[in-house]
């Protein structure tokens, strides 16, 4: 078992290294920032407008008809805020020093050019099952889009392995790891309380997973950044030198931490921008699941929403992490991942920090559980229908109690082995329909915004879409003409 695991610690040092994944993914986001022209710059506004301008927590009810765009996002990002955002970013931090928040910053930049390009293939791309349903993901617009089958059926296996089962194992690992270590409470009674918990939400189907997100992701990110803002006003003094260490870090580790940390630039960016990919999963492929479900009025709405779930892991949940970790001078370069951040809010709260550490990582680490059920779901349906859908549910909650009770380092490799593959085939098809990409914001940004759309219906579906966005170019181009031979005459 220690030979196949340091196989997989070798295979994901290349994966996830400075020459393989890590480029292509900043690469992707750097190339879609410009194509976009900065749209998570122009656009930000709106794009907070359009996600809490109307928000109602007793809106309509998910269903057949897919999502409400908030529901969308607030399950995306119920996948999205998990463990990497309390356990990764310490990692980050003790590996390669506060510098490694900035290039966490950065890399999540980018990344919203990206996160908001898949979720807009993935409402282009969407359909309907057999049984009436909306669905859609990157393994729609792999197959619809590049007209690659097998590429397509190889992104579903991949996502079903990597998110179904070993990913959730994780999660419901760090769940019970954490309150054996804050309350003593046996594993296996926390692996009991999660598979109830879990097979009541999966049952009840896509109503019950929104109806879930909905209300308790804004509460759980809420919860969690107050606790952090208490500790940072406790320590306000140290609020200006903790950004000046991780602005400093970011270029020269060892003058922000006087050598305490024995890292380089080097590592600072390779641990950075690394576990802010895993944490913010721009590009891997996760995402477009949740987006491609939501009742939009037009694709390029569920982008900008996309674009708010990146801000809100990153920028908002964690960097608040970060922060506390620095201000309470935590960062000692021998304690790493949970284990620090449970240290910074002892600090910081007192004896109730690592209790409350343990509380806020359950529901991070739930929701992520129930987010990453859902993008494993839609991909099982597309494989092989819904009469599956009962038989895998029970495997997942096979897999939850046996993360719950076991030591699972081969199962975080493989599970940061799994998602690196998935993002391979995701990244060449969001990359290969970036014209696509492009004519839906044009439209959007030209037509749409000054009330000049005959408005997407909320189920309207791939044909649909992809002709009106044809016609209104094919009408657009014919107008110039026309004004120019008008001029010519």
């Amino acid at each position: 078992m220690d030979y196949l695991t340091q196989i997989i610690i070798d295979i994901n040092s290349i994966l996830w290294g400075p020459w393989c994944l890590i480029p292509v993914l900043v690469g992707a986001g750097i190339f879609f920032t410009f194509q976009l022209r900065f749209v998570q710059i122009r656009q930000f506004g709106r794009a907070f407008k359009h996600v809490f301008g109307g928000l109602s927590f007793n809106g309509e009810k998910a269903g057949n008809h897919g999502m409400t765009s908030f529901q969308s996002l607030a399950t995306a990002i119920a996948a999205q805020v998990g463990t990497g955002n309390l356990a990764g970013v310490a990692t980050a931090m003790a590996m390669g020093g506060p510098g490694a928040v900035f290039w966490m910053w950065l890399a999540a930049f980018f990344g919203m050019a990206t996160i908001f390009s898949e979720a807009i293939l993935g409402q282009l791309y969407r359909t309907k099952d057999t049984e009436g349903r909306i669905t859609g993901g990157p393994a729609y617009y792999i197959k619809h889009g590049l007209g690659n089958k097998p590429m397509a059926a190889l992104f579903s296996i991949l996502t079903i392995i990597a998110l179904g089962f070993i990913g959730v194992m994780v999660q419901a690992n760090s769940i019970s790891t954490a309150f054996d270590s804050a309350f003593g409470i046996p594993t296996e009674i926390t692996g009991l309380f999660i598979i109830m918990l879990a097979g009541f939400i999966f049952i009840g189907g896509i109503s019950r997973i929104a109806g879930f997100t909905e209300k308790l992701v804004p509460l759980m990110a809420s919860v969690y950044v107050l606790g952090a803002i208490y500790i940072m006003l406790t320590n306000y003094a140290e609020i200006l030198p903790t950004f000046k260490a991780i602005f400093v870090g970011a270029f020269s580790p060892s003058a922000a931490t006087g050598g305490v940390i024995g890292a380089t630039v080097k590592e600072a960016i390779r641990y950075g921008v690394a576990r802010g990919l895993f944490s913010n999963e721009a590009g891997m492929g996760s995402t477009p699941h949740a987006h491609a479900v939501a009742r939009v009025k037009h694709p390029v709405e569920q982008g900008l929403a996309a674009i708010v779930g990146l801000f809100i892991d990153t920028f908002v949940v964690l960097t608040a992490t970060a922060l506390v970790i620095m201000v309470t001078g935590s960062l000692d370069g021998k304690t790493t991942g949970i284990m620090l951040t449970q240290a910074a809010f002892v600090k910081g709260m007192g004896d109730a920090g690592s209790g409350f550490v343990a509380v806020c990582l359950f529901f991070a680490a739930f929701t992520t559980i129930v987010g990453w059920y859902f993008f494993a779901a839609q991909n099982v349906r597309y494989l092989f229908g819904y009469k599956v859908i009962n038989i895998f549910s029970v495997i997942v909650l096979c897999f939850l109690m046996t993360g719950s009770m076991l030591k699972v380092e081969l199962v975080w490799e493989l599970a940061d082995m799994f998602n690196g593959l998935m993002v391979i085939p995701n990244i060449i098809a969001v990359i290969g329909l970036y014209k696509l990409i492009i004519k839906a914001v044009n439209d959007y940004e030209n037509r749409f915004l000054a009330g000049q759309d005959p408005i997407y219906g909320p189920s309207e579906t791939l044909t649909g879409r992809l002709a009106k966005i044809e016609a209104r170019r094919r009408h657009s181009h014919k107008a110039r003409r026309n004004r120019g031979q008008e001029k010519t005459h």
